[in-house]
C-alpha cells in the first residue's frame, strides 16, 4: 500500500482537470445551499492521487491545505486487493466483485474483503462525527472505498434502529451479505462529486 503514496502515482494532468471541476461543482453546491467556505472539512485518502484530488479542490474553494480544515485519514485509503493483485492491471477489477458478490467477507488472498474495508470507513466516520459537527464534510477516496462506504450509509439510513444510534452504529447492523455484496450498485466515475448523506 506504500505504492500509493508514492510521487509516481499522483494525478495525470487529465486528473488535475477532473478534480477542478469537482471542485467547481462542490463550490455552486455550497453557495446554493448557503453553507460557508469555513464550516467545510476535506478529508482525504494519504494516496498520492487523492492527495492530489483534495490539494486541488482545497484550492478551488479557496481552503487553506492544513489542519484543522483538511485532514489525512490512512482509513480512507485504497482497499488493499493483496499481493497478488498489488500494481497489477484495472482489468482484475470483474474478478473481485465476482467473489465480492459471492462472499462480501472474504477478500482476495491476502486483501480486504467488502467487509474488512466498510469496518474501517465506519471508524472514518465516527471520527468525522465527533470533529465536525455542524460541518459539511468532503471525503476524497477511491473507488472501492467510496461505493462500499455508500453502500453501508444507504442502508444505514434505512435501518429504523432507536433513534438515538450513531450512523458508525447503524452501519454495523447493515453490514451483513446481502448489503454488502451489492456494492457495485454504487460504483462511481473516475471524478464524481456525490452527496452522500
Amino acid at each position: 500500500m506504500v505504492n500509493g503514496t508514492l510521487e509516481e502515482y499522483a494525478l495525470a494532468p487529465e486528473g488535475i482537470d477532473q478534480a477542478r471541476l469537482a471542485g467547481e461543482l462542490l463550490c455552486s453546491e455550497l453557495k446554493e445551499n448557503n453553507i460557508p467556505i469555513e464550516d467545510v472539512r476535506i478529508y482525504y485518502s494519504p494516496f498520492s492521487r487523492t492527495t492530489n484530488t483534495a490539494k486541488t479542490v482545497a484550492s478551488v474553494l479557496n481552503v487553506p491545505f492544513e489542519i484543522p480544515q483538511c485532514k489525512a485519514m490512512e482509513e480512507l485509503r485504497e482497499r488493499f486487493f493483496g499481493p497478488e493483485l498489488e500494481l497489477q492491471s484495472h482489468d482484475k477489477y470483474p474478478e473481485i466483485w465476482a467473489l465480492d458478490e459471492k462472499d462480501p467477507f472474504l477478500g482476495p488472498e491476502g486483501g480486504e474483503s467488502v467487509s474488512d474495508v466498510s469496518s474501517r470507513l465506519a471508524a472514518a466516520l465516527e471520527i468525522m462525527e465527533a470533529e465536525c459537527q455542524g460541518c459539511a464534510v468532503v471525503i476524497v477516496s477511491h473507488g472501492d472505498p467510496l461505493q462500499i462506504l455508500q453502500t453501508v450509509v444507504h442502508a444505514a439510513k434505512q435501518h429504523s434502529g432507536s433513534g438515538g444510534e450513531s450512523l458508525s452504529a447503524r452501519i454495523e447492523q447493515v453490514r451483513v451479505s446481502s448489503t454488502l455484496s451489492q456494492h457495485r450498485k454504487f460504483a462511481l466515475l473516475t471524478g464524481e462529486l456525490r452527496k452522500i448523506a
